[in-house]
């Protein structure tokens, strides 16, 4: 099997589209896999800079992450990258029984054999920020709110982050990290490299506040990854630093415009952030449909949504169909829904076949990927700040082809279904 330099598993699918988006955005050839590949799949696609896998370790708890990082961890070690990518989340959240961060270093630090575990503590073309080992995000406007303090993040309702300084964060999730504050990347080369041998052995944890820092960044995973295969945690940025760094230049080079759809668009959200009630109010393009949480569990129910939603696409319009607010007793039930929700989406795509889609909700984006069984995902361009629009690669007629969005709750700007429709605006 060739070697890919750089491999990254995605904790959850919005997130791994991201990644993969930042990657080609940089001129490198990459692909994103639903299931791990094959070598007899790889062969088929030729020499490739980057190698992704999108997963659900973010939904699992430790027991079940551990049988799917070890497997993971053994696949990337096997291909020969250099430096294997945890993706998580750019806000950091995760709880010691759910999506643990911990457990995921603890798993995969042992198939790659390089003492500097980094862990990029910010994505600043995100609002993510690390000053001080400290977390600050945006919410969706110029404000950069302490993590524990972020109107979203701070009252998550499965992993809600109450802890803003990320090494006492990862204290609660089990390992123990070091951190290098910002005021070290002014320092020469060689200074630099003391100062990370001076950390110590524990994972650490680097300040980011802007690009050049993510420069800095890449350069010491260049140089390091070379003499030993790495593990780097982080969000998209640990692959806008070592892609910045390969460049020598913090510039990403330009990106393609996403053209307007040619046939009619059809959106499933289920997320139910603020963010994404703002973009199905401004939706003004679509057809609505109204999904009840309560009642997707009945066949004959998600069948009537079916038949509604593609006699709209059938007759031109474009189709948005979302979950209306749950009440507060629902959030346990997030997963079963989120899979109803893609049975859905399932049989919309196999009647209708749309050329475009759109699914937002972390959870809802898993289980619809999964339910379309592509084998495979790559870059068409980009949609918003952290939205990504993807073709799907399928062994199955119905779907290969297709242009997916997968967005998180918190991602996008307000228009941002209309800009599927419409490309970037």
């Amino acid at each position: 099997m060739t070697a890919a330099p750089y491999g990254f598993y995605g904790d959850d699918f919005t997130g791994a589209t991201d990644t993969l988006a930042n990657l080609a955005r940089a001129g490198l050839r990459a692909m994103l896999f639903v299931e791990a590949p094959t070598p007899a799949r790889l062969a088929t696609l030729g020499p490739l800079d980057a190698i992704g896998v999108a997963g659900a370790a973010r939904a699992l708890a430790p027991q079940a992450m551990r049988v799917e990082l070890n497997r993971i961890g053994a696949l990337f070690a096997t291909l020969g990258v250099r430096v294997m990518h945890y993706k998580v989340c750019s806000t950091f959240d995760s709880a010691p029984g759910v999506g643990n961060i911990g457990v995921a270093i603890d798993c995969l630090r042992r198939h790659f054999g390089n003492a500097l575990v980094p862990i990029v503590g910010g994505q600043p073309n995100l609002g993510r920020y690390c000053a001080f080992g400290n977390l600050f995000a945006t919410a969706g406007g110029a404000q950069a709110y302490r993590i524990d303090r972020h109107p979203a993040m701070s009252r998550h309702p499965v992993t809600p982050m109450q802890e803003a300084d990320l090494r006492l964060h990862f204290q609660t999730l089990g390992v123990s990290v070091n951190s290098l504050d910002w005021r070290a990347y002014a320092f020469p080369d060689a200074a630099l490299s003391d100062a990370i041998e001076n950390a110590g052995n524990e994972p650490l944890l680097f300040d980011v506040l802007d690009d050049a820092h993510l420069l800095r960044i890449g350069r010491v995973m260049h140089e390091r990854s070379a003499r030993t295969p790495m593990l780097a945690v982080g969000a998209s940025s640990v692959a806008q630093a070592w892609a910045m760094a390969a460049a020598g230049q913090c510039e990403m080079t330009a990106s393609p415009s996403l053209e307007a759809a040619q046939s009619p668009v059809f959106v499933l959200a289920g997320s139910l952030s603020p963010m994404t009630e703002k973009q199905i109010e401004a939706a003004h393009s679509y057809r609505r449909v109204e999904l009840d949480p309560c009642a997707m569990h009945d066949a004959s129910y998600r069948d009537q949504c079916r038949a509604q939603i593609a006699d709209g696409l059938r007759a031109g319009r474009h189709v948005l169909a979302y979950t209306h607010r749950a009440p507060v007793d629902m959030k346990a039930d997030a997963a079963p829904l989120a899979a109803r929700c893609a049975e859905l989406l399932r049989d919309v795509v196999a009647e209708v076949r749309p050329k475009r889609i759109g699914i937002a909700g972390g959870d809802t984006s898993s289980f619809g990927v999964q339910a379309l069984r592509p084998w495979g995902l790559s870059y068409v361009a980009p949609l918003d700040r952290g939205v990504t629009v993807c073709r799907v690669h399928s062994d199955e007629a119905a779907t290969h082809g297709t242009e997916i969005m997968l967005k998180g709750g918190q991602m996008g700007g307000a228009d941002c279904f209309e800009r599927l429709v419409y490309g970037r605006l």
